[in-house]
């Protein structure tokens, strides 16, 4: 047997390997941090034997009630992943596993490469209606890649999408995948409506360092790019700089920030109620979009998310709360589960790639409902 996670996105320590049925793993926390959760590695083996991997000392890591009620991903052709047998107890993961095939991967999610990642730009720059720019360098000295969907007018809304802050919620950039690939189809009613009245600026992942590292929730120098809004600084948090540079230069009239959570199984949104200058028109807006997704996708729900916060209590670190608040817009953190949609549970696949790419695009659907709302 061997067990390797050299290659992107791969995460995993190696225990023990002497026994099929007792394979000891545990994950890697994220460079200068305490953050671990996410894992991506190859199993190499002989197929048609039960294997029995435990991934052990997960009551340390970010999110442990994560890890309740979890079922594991696998792949043989690293492009269909589905769920595997798998427990938890005691902080240990237990997967129970029969390979039909000597090599098989296994992850947290289903992975989005950083090969996948420029390749979905390098196709979306070639279509009239988009336009590429490289706002600036990782610390790792990757893209900070921005796209630009249709023509700038001034008599056009401004809407901001970015994904990835945290690299492990690769469901993040599936989504964004959806989004490009309904936006740039001329064939597509929602899409040309939307163009006519909005331009979109894209940054489909705000992390590269940190996803190419196999990190859960940071950056190259363990910063947690979610909490630099307020004050980032191109020495620990240039992805989050150039941003909003960028955002400060064109505007923002609307802002969706798209995120995985750990623990909670439903699709919610997480709103700006706390900031300082939320006030009915905010409100308003936040309403319509709800109900427009919940008209759209059976996959969105408001009953289930995080405690709203109190009046002026928002922490204003966070992205969508510093955004909401700079530029008085619409701004809203879109969160998927790592699990399952337990209103629409699937035993084979769980909340998946697809899923969330489908998602992405009916969010698109829910913009044009409120898009001619945005500006006061």
């Amino acid at each position: 047997m061997r067990i390797t996670s050299q290659f992107d996105s791969g995460n995993i320590d190696v225990v023990s390997l002497e026994d099929k049925q007792n394979i000891q793993l545990k994950i890697k926390a994220d460079n200068q941090s305490e953050f671990f959760q996410w894992f991506h590695f190859k199993l190499e083996t002989t197929k048609d034997t039960l294997h029995t991997l435990h991934i052990s000392d997960l009551e340390k890591s970010a999110y442990p009630e994560g890890w309740v009620d979890y079922q594991a991903v696998a792949s043989y052709d690293r492009q269909t992943w589905f769920r595997v047998p798998t427990q938890y107890k005691d902080g240990v993961l237990t997967i129970d596993f029969e390979p039909e095939c000597d090599h098989v991967y296994f992850a947290y999610f289903a992975p989005y490469s950083y090969e996948r990642h420029l390749d979905l730009i390098s196709w979306a720059q070639c279509h009239e209606q988009c336009e590429i720019e490289t706002l600036g360098e990782t610390l790792d000295g990757r893209d900070m890649t921005l796209l630009r969907i249709g023509e700038p007018d001034e008599s056009k809304q401004k809407v901001w999408m970015i994904a990835r802050q945290h690299p492990g919620e690769t469901m993040a950039e599936w989504f964004v995948e959806g989004v490009l690939h309904k936006l740039l189809d001329d064939e597509d009613a929602h899409a040309a409506a939307l163009l006519e009245k909005a331009v979109f600026y894209i940054v489909p992942n705000m992390n590269p360092d940190g996803s190419v590292r196999g990190h859960l929730r940071t950056n190259a120098v363990g910063v947690n790019l979610n909490r630099e809004w307020q004050t980032p600084t191109m020495e620990k948090s240039p992805e989050v700089f150039v941003v909003r540079e960028k955002m400060f230069e064109v505007g923002v009239d609307m802002f969706l920030d798209v995120h995985g959570d750990e623990a909670i199984p439903y699709n919610f949104f997480a709103g700006s109620e706390g900031i300082p200058r939320y006030d009915d028109r905010l409100k308003s807006l936040e309403d319509n979009f709800k109900a427009a997704m919940a008209a759209v996708t059976p996959e969105f729900q408001d009953e289930y998310g995080y405690p709203k916060d109190e009046p002026g209590q928002a922490n204003l670190t966070v992205g969508s709360s510093w955004v909401g608040q700079e530029f008085d817009c619409l701004s809203y953190t879109i969160e998927m589960p790592f699990k399952d949609n337990n209103n629409l549970p699937d035993f084979d696949y769980g909340w998946s790639d697809r899923r969330s790419y489908s998602f992405g695009q009916d969010t698109l659907a829910a913009v044009l409902n409120v898009v001619d709302q945005l500006r006061k």
